[in-house]
């Protein structure tokens, strides 16, 4: 593996934006991700969505000049710290870079931006089969989130609208 880095999105930059979305259709596709293609809505809607967008920031990760990674981050805010906090929303590492410390310098990144954003915290969802993805959050610090541990680990609901 060449030189990894890891740069901030310009979504308005016609070649970021195609990374951007060929990485999330890549996780899309795997099993991780759904195993379902993202819409053409989405492929040619969601960087212009994501500019428009001041509290989406997103970093893609390089080996040379090949886009690896990608991290989509939402800034929400936080009502008991009363301070921003980030969602972590999605990260992709490509197949043939799982393993190879991708994730974890994005990740890296991510919280150094968080920290420049004034954020309290980082939060992300995953599911409980991600095992790789697991161990690495929590080697960054991640835990599952609860406030009185009487009242059980915090859940992970949706309701599609």
């Amino acid at each position: 593996m060449s030189t990894l880095q890891v740069r901030e999105v310009d979504y308005l930059d016609p070649r970021q934006a195609a990374e951007l979305v060929d990485l999330l259709d890549a996780y899309a596709r795997d099993s991780a991700g759904g195993g379902q293609a993202l819409s053409d809505f989405a492929r040619s809607n969601l960087p212009a969505q994501l500019a428009a967008r001041p509290a989406a920031f997103s970093v893609i990760a390089y080996d040379g000049e090949k886009p690896v990674g990608l991290v989509n981050c939402i800034e929400g805010f936080s009502t008991f710290a009363c301070r921003p906090l980030v969602n972590v929303h999605d990260v992709v590492v490509i197949a043939s870079h799982r393993g190879a410390g991708v994730g974890r310098l994005m990740l890296e990144r991510v919280i150094e931006l968080s920290h420049r954003r004034g954020a309290c915290k980082l939060t992300l969802e995953v599911l409980s089969g991600n095992r790789s993805a697991i161990a690495l959050y929590e080697k960054l610090g991640f835990a599952p989130y609860q406030l009185d541990p009487s009242m059980g680990q915090a859940q992970f609901f949706q309701l599609w609208l």
